[in-house]
């Protein structure tokens, strides 16, 4: 299959398209073939990103507005079906960052809502709208960026919070669609963006470090982040029919890394038959799970 014409065709929403590794992803899907609609909360991004797509000879609307308005995630879905045919590809990749320094200790519940609008009801609100036109073809596919900072980490609270939920999320709608032929997977980008550069941002990732939280070798690699570009090449093969047998899960795309975070199993720490047997004691407890 020539890479070339791994898209054409087909019709493409990307969310958070205006900057960063939204843009690259649509500009990446835009250069092989796809049809994008292209979505910002800002209108002059979103105007600037489709001139750019354009100029390079590929097909592209802007649309800005949040998503996690529903209206405007309907309108994103709408807006691709009848530009393009259909809506074959959804990408998110919107988000906020944390305010600096914010924790458990002291985030306000402002900045929680604001940081779970923005990355899961932005990526339920989308994935709701174009999954039932995609499960109505029997295709599609649904790229939702996650973060590595689920893990907690890179500190903060709504930001890990909502990352974690999109990885959920899209898990569950991977088992939920994949009768109806609809994929989705989870990219956790490492990139240099505007959430990413900056002096606050690295006295932050120097602080988690000096804290214990991220290792030597994770702190240089949050402080040297390569282009957006790196990350979007994954982007475009889970977006393709090359991907057609990939589904539910969870990948790493930064700089010349590329990984896998596996399902996570459960370590068997003991067994007790509640049949003839009590519950546990607490230093049962504590001699199977104590570290």
């Amino acid at each position: 299959m020539a890479e070339e014409q791994l898209l054409a065709g087909t019709g493409a929403v990307v969310v958070g398209g205006g900057s960063g590794i939204g843009l690259a992803v649509a500009e990446t899907l835009a250069a092989h073939g796809a049809g994008v609609v292209v979505n910002s909360r800002s209108a002059a991004a979103v105007d600037r990103a489709a001139d750019e797509i354009r100029r390079a000879g590929g097909r592209a609307l802007p649309l800005a507005g949040s998503a996690a308005d529903e209206i405007v995630a309907e309108r994103l879905v709408e807006t691709c079906a009848d530009a393009y045919g259909a809506i074959d590809i959804l990408v998110n990749c919107a988000a906020v960052p944390e305010p600096l320094r914010s924790s458990i200790l002291d985030v306000r519940h402002e900045d929680w809502r604001a940081l779970l609008d923005s990355h899961l009801t932005t990526v339920f609100n989308t994935c709701r709208a174009a999954a039932p036109r995609m499960a109505a073809r029997g295709s599609g596919s649904i790229v939702n960026t996650g973060s590595f900072a689920y893990l907690g980490d890179y500190g903060g609270s709504g930001y890990p919070a909502g990352k974690g939920a999109v990885t959920s999320l899209t898990l569950a709608i991977a088992a939920d669609l994949k009768e109806h032929g609809v994929r989705a997977n989870v990219v956790c980008p490492g990139a240099k963006t505007r959430l990413s550069t900056g002096v606050d941002y690295e006295a932050h990732i120097r602080d988690l470090h000096r804290r214990g939280l991220l290792d030597e070798a994770t702190m240089r690699a949050s402080l040297d982040a390569p282009p957006p570009e790196y990350a979007a090449a994954l982007y475009l093969y889970l977006a393709s029919a090359a991907a057609r047998a990939v589904s539910g899960e969870i990948f790493i795309a930064a700089g010349g890394f590329v990984g896998r975070f596996e399902r996570p199993v459960a370590t068997p720490l003991g067994y007790r038959d509640h049949d003839g047997q009590p519950p546990w004691t607490i230093a049962d407890l504590a001699r199977m799970a104590g570290r």
